[in-house]
């Protein structure tokens, strides 16, 4: 019986999730100016509009290149934050922790307020580089927690053999650190993508015209003329990032895969 109420509940909570993304994505594919339902007949005519309308067109273009310089930035700095909190040495380890988990709790309109006025300062607003600043910020403390559990499962008797054969700090880091912690780093950096790609109010404040995203087109879009093309363009966000996850789960798999080999 308890199993039974288990899995009744599991289904449940995925239906819960999942029923908005099967209610608009059918709406991509509609031949209809509007969204909604049913749909009159099947036509690839949005996905069309995004690649012939300069405005999707651009929009798409800026968020792969903000997603991408997000990407490796918050991968970098959140990887060696999490190598610095691992130490023993910091004082007030729980304080430091938090601090560096904060912007995911402070409101957006907050840390957008904040930036626009510190980039104006610094002469970077309305710029690529600061919007791609901006979404770190943001998208860091993901692959902080992400990091940070897979440096939980790395048994430091192997990083002091390691040393005690004569391997220096960086030795130690590149060859055997990163390589065990690399699902880690491969997960946040899928988190951090994602975050850029689905950042809206950050955007609002500190991107210019020539920034425009893809989640601020969807935004405004939908404040003007709802079209189905909100909808082709939600299709490639979910496709394209349950590609990237499966390639981040094939690879830990795959990494698994060679530790349980390996020992």
């Amino acid at each position: 019986m308890l199993k039974s109420a288990k899995l009744v509940f599991a289904v449940a909570v995925v239906t819960f999730l999942v029923a908005p993304l099967l209610a608009i994505l059918p709406l991509a594919f509609t031949s209809s100016a509007f969204l909604t339902y049913p749909i009159p007949a099947f036509s690839t005519r949005w996905f069309q509009e995004l690649v012939a309308a300069d405005a999707w067109r651009r929009s798409i273009v800026n968020s792969l290149i903000i997603g991408l310089g997000t990407t490796v930035l918050a991968t970098v700095l959140g990887t060696a934050a999490s190598l610095g909190l691992r130490g023993r040495d910091i004082p007030f380890p729980t304080t430091v922790k938090t601090l560096f988990l904060l912007p995911m709790v402070v409101p957006a309109v907050v840390l957008g307020v904040g930036m626009q006025v510190l980039f104006v300062r610094l002469g970077i607003a309305n710029t690529y580089l600061g919007v791609i600043f901006a979404h770190t910020v943001v998208a860091i403390p993901f692959v902080i927690v992400s990091v940070t559990g897979a440096l939980a499962g790395i048994d430091r008797r192997v990083e002091r053999a390691a040393e005690s054969l004569g391997a220096g700090p960086f030795t130690v880091f590149r060859r055997v650190t990163l390589p065990l912690a690399m699902p880690g780093v491969l997960t946040g950096a899928v988190l951090a993508f994602a975050t850029s790609l689905d950042e809206v109010v950050l955007t609002l404040f500190v991107a210019g015209p020539n920034q425009r995203t893809l989640a601020r087109q969807m935004f405004s879009t939908i404040r003007e003329n709802i079209s189905p093309a909100i909808a082709a363009a939600a299709f490639i966000f979910i496709i394209g990032t349950i590609l990237i996850a499966g390639l981040v789960m094939w690879q830990r798999d795959r990494a698994k895969a060679t530790k349980a080999a390996g020992a």
